[in-house]
């Protein structure tokens, strides 16, 4: 059987939108990305256009692992295995496996989406797993939740984390201010993979505010501190007064930030990705933090977005 359209399917699938007052929201059918979220008109994430496919991970959601796994292999329950190497550069397995996969609508209302992915078993993943995401506006932004159950038979290895990049407005990032409540800083090697947990160099400081300039991130934080309300928080001040926010609850305990330097022609240093995630690159060989995720078991975590 022949099928034919008049127009050619986006890249990304449908787009769900999303409205409340002045906020607007756009998520993707493919890899639940975040494609726009704005307030007032005044963007609070990099946006990527409709016919595009997200330039960076723009706004991707990080399942069974963000970051990456050197060389793609790690060991578990004492078997070996082998991921795909996606990022060919560093040799590494990078962000996941549902970016680009397309997931199921479970509903969608005026302010709110809720997506669902059950991907199947690899010879690199053998596992099984229903991954749940929500994104809803209300009165503080954009709050978004995920909840993964572990459908198979056997525990699987198991971190998340998110990708959105945020919008310094229309100064541009060197003149933005930068806030992070982390403490420590995670050193790295050529290849971006973790050596260990230091304290928190003079650049990469960021637990008051201060302009960010010329610093070129792409790094993580460990030692998250939480306010009143139990929230962790990035912030990214624009020379127009805007503040771009990203906070986590407790479900998470680590970020990730990166200027976008590498990033070709005019997407580079457009934004600041700003990740909040349950463990670092290489969680599944090194264990830091990893969830081991039993059969019948979830996991949850909370985040969001806002403009201050």
């Amino acid at each position: 059987m022949t099928i034919t359209t008049n127009e050619a399917p986006l890249p990304t699938g449908a787009a769900f939108e999303l409205q409340r007052g002045d906020q607007y929201a756009v998520i993707t059918e493919v890899g639940a990305h975040l494609r726009a979220f704005r307030t007032g008109g005044r963007d609070v994430v990099v946006p990527f256009a409709e016919d595009e496919l997200p330039p960076a991970y723009h706004g991707a959601v990080l399942v069974p692992w963000p970051n990456r796994i050197r060389d793609g292999a790690y060991t578990w329950d004492g078997v070996d295995y082998q991921l795909d190497i996606s990022e060919p550069g560093r040799h590494t397995a990078l962000h996941g496996l549902v970016n680009w996969k397309r997931w199921r609508t479970i509903d969608h209302s005026a302010a709110s989406v809720t997506l669902m992915i059950e991907p199947p078993a690899t010879p690199g993943y053998p596992f099984q797993l229903a991954t749940t995401i929500r994104y809803a506006l209300g009165p503080g932004g954009l709050e978004i939740e995920v909840r993964t159950r572990n459908i198979g038979s056997a525990a699987a290895p198991y971190g998340i984390g998110f990708h959105p990049w945020l919008s310094p407005g229309e100064g541009g990032l060197d003149e933005a201010t930068l806030q992070l409540d982390a403490t420590k800083w995670i050193a790295t090697d050529d290849r971006l993979l973790p050596t260990g947990t230091q304290d928190l160099p003079e650049e990469f400081d960021f637990r008051e505010p201060r302009k960010l300039g010329d610093t070129v991130l792409d790094d993580a934080f460990v030692g998250a501190t939480y306010d009143a309300q139990d929230l962790s928080w990035l912030r990214l001040r624009g020379a127009d007064g805007h503040t771009a926010a990203v906070w986590m609850d407790r479900t998470m305990g680590c970020w990730q930030m990166c200027t976008g330097d590498e990033l070709p022609g005019p997407a580079r240093r457009t934004g600041l990705a700003a990740e909040p995630m349950s463990c670092v690159a290489d969680a599944f060989r090194t264990g830091d933090d990893l969830v081991r995720l039993e059969p019948g078991d979830d996991h949850y975590v909370r985040w969001g977005l806002t403009l201050q």
